[in-house]
């Protein structure tokens, strides 16, 4: 009976282990297809991963610097592998990292408008300033080639009007009175020899044309010749007349005054038409042409424009103003142009080409650089720098940085104050007004206040040096630039930040990259609950630390660095 007891519980033990081992093969059967497709899932996964194609190392400080294989940085962080597809991502980010956000309702309060960059022929107006002067080819002057008195002024006035022909003064000349006795003379020997031989004719003859000769080079006119030939009779004195007509702008002689061969008693000036001498300055002078209209502008005729053509470049600048003079011919019909009168001359340059133009307002120029802001989108700005080609009064051909069509900023008037006045615009535009509250990260300042301009941080002041202005903060990690924690060296933008700046202090500060690799803090307040030094900063603050906003200081002797490095000047 117990034999058989044991026989029936051996026998119901191997039942169950052939039942558990049928289940357990079973289940195995059953789980097999899925659990191979999850292996073979992962697997491609893991070979998709493995086959990432690696393009270089970046610097994770954001310098431009790469490497082709793995390396660290001066502070001993490991550059980053950037792999295919995400070099494009990186500048896209970078891209909208740059651009600067203002709210609609911001955008109508400071006035700022846009308009597109357009193709245009740049046609350019050259102005300068002038002078009248008389046309130095219709000035005479009358000087006699002899020596004599003046015995009798017909003008006796400067800037009388004068005829061709009218007398203008009278002269005696005692060779004047030998020369002429001598020719009478010569001339009744040529007729009181007609009978003679051929020789004596022509000695005689030569004699009178000798005479003759002489008294026309000193100008006697025909007329007085044919007199004294026809009379046979001197005359003491001599009648000089004007050769044009025109103005007396000049009158030495006077009335029994003696004078020497050469000197110059009188000098007329045909004024029917006069110079315009206009001073160019050096960049302008390429537009200038020979032949190229002109507009002249008369103080004293307002309403009454002149129109004449530059006859002629001066081939010399005046070092003194940095300008070249033109010359422009005008016709000064009733003689309302005087000479000395000042002129204001237009040149019309049309432009030949059609080229991608901005208005003049649109350009930001500090000195060094050249910014205009692009509208990407509604309420997003991107500040470019660009290359600016030739100019008329108000567009400016952009060679550089702007494409046609792109809407840029034309009108917002604290934009175009000071060069200040720009950094402070540009820091207001990223203020937590106009953007979302991001939340905030163990170790990382919020994103508000300008933080779309800087960055942020909370850490713990090492050293400060007052005399380079560097201090040396260990700070948490730096969500914006993607920065794990460390200690690292920061600029001051000014003596003002120092004083909340002390070995040991926690404090929450703001920073730009003034340029490539130079970190510079541009706000900073103490951190709340922050007492000493502290392994982790982040700890060390505590959450309401790091909720804090950054105050920036008070602005010192030199403005602070410009929010946005894109835009700094």
């Amino acid at each position: 009976m117990k034999q058989g007891a044991n026989i029936a519980i051996g026998t119901l033990v191997v039942a169950a282990l052939a039942a558990a081992g049928g289940y357990w093969v079973g289940n195995r059967r059953s789980d097999g297809p899925a659990a191979a497709t999850s292996a073979a899932a992962a697997g491609s996964a893991a070979m998709e991963k493995k086959e990432r194609k690696l393009l270089f190392y970046r610097n994770p400080m954001g310098l431009p610097d790469t490497s082709p294989v793995p390396k660290k940085d001066p502070m001993g962080m490991d550059y980053v592998a950037v792999y295919e597809g995400e070099a494009e991502t990186e500048t896209n980010a970078a891209a909208g990292a740059n651009q600067i956000r203002i709210s609609t309702e911001k955008i109508q309060k400071l006035g700022v408008k846009t308009e597109a960059a357009s193709l245009k022929s740049l046609d350019k107006v050259v102005r300068a300033s002038g002078r009248i002067e008389a046309d130095e080819r219709r000035v005479y002057a009358i000087s006699p080639k002899f020596e004599g008195y003046v015995e009798r002024l017909h003008v006796s006035a400067t800037g009388q009007a004068v005829g061709k022909g009218q007398a203008l003064f009278e002269v005696y000349s005692p060779e004047l009175v030998s020369a002429q006795r001598e020719y009478a003379l010569a001339a009744q020997g040529v007729q009181a020899l007609k009978d003679a031989g051929s020789d004596v004719q022509t000695s005689m003859k030569q004699l009178a044309d000798a005479s003759l000769l002489r008294l026309k080079n000193w100008d006697i006119s025909d007329e007085q010749i044919r007199a004294l030939s026809r009379a046979g009779e001197t005359k003491r004195t001599l009648t000089f007349r004007s050769p044009v007509s025109g103005i007396v702008t000049e009158k030495k002689a006077l009335q029994g005054m003696r004078f020497m061969p050469g000197e110059a008693l009188y000098q007329i000036t045909d004024l029917s038409s006069v110079w315009v001498l206009a001073d160019v300055f050096e960049q302008d002078i390429g537009l200038a042409k020979s032949g190229a209209k002109a507009k002249v502008m008369i103080a004293a005729y307002p309403d009454k424009p002149f129109d004449g053509k530059i006859s002629y470049v001066y081939p010399t600048l005046k070092a003194e103003t940095r300008s070249v003079q033109v010359r422009i011919e005008l016709a000064n019909p009733g003689q309302l142009l005087k000479p000395g009168m000042f002129a204001q001359v237009e040149l019309a340059v049309a432009a030949r080409n059609k080229v991608v133009t901005v208005p003049v307002s649109a350009v930001i120029d500090s000195g060094t650089r050249r910014i205009v802001l692009v509208q990407a989108s509604e309420g997003r700005f991107e500040p470019r720098e660009v290359k600016l080609g030739a100019r008329s009064d108000n567009y400016a051909e952009v060679l550089e940085g702007v494409q046609d069509g792109e809407q840029v900023v034309v009108s917002a008037n604290f934009l175009i104050d000071a060069e200040s006045n720009l950094k402070a615009a540009i820091g207001g535009f990223g203020g937590s007004a106009d953007r979302p509250a991001q939340p905030a990260t163990a170790g990382s300042a919020p994103q508000s206040g300008a933080a779309a301009a800087g960055h942020q941080a909370v850490g713990t002041v090492t050293s400060v040096d007052a005399k380079t202005g560097q201090v040396s903060i260990s700070h948490g990690a730096v969500a914006t630039l993607k920065w794990p924690a460390m200690t690292m060296a920061f600029k001051a933008a000014n003596d003002a930040l120092l004083k909340d700046l002390k070995p040991g202090s926690v404090v929450a500060f703001e920073f730009v990259e003034r340029q490539p690799g130079e970190w510079v803090i541009t706000g900073v307040k103490p951190a709340a609950g922050g007492k000493g030094n502290a392994p982790t900063p982040a700890a060390a603050a505590g959450p309401a630390a790091i909720a804090a906003p950054v105050t920036p200081a008070a602005p010192a002797a030199s403005p602070p660095a410009a929010a946005n490095p894109h835009v700094g000047y």
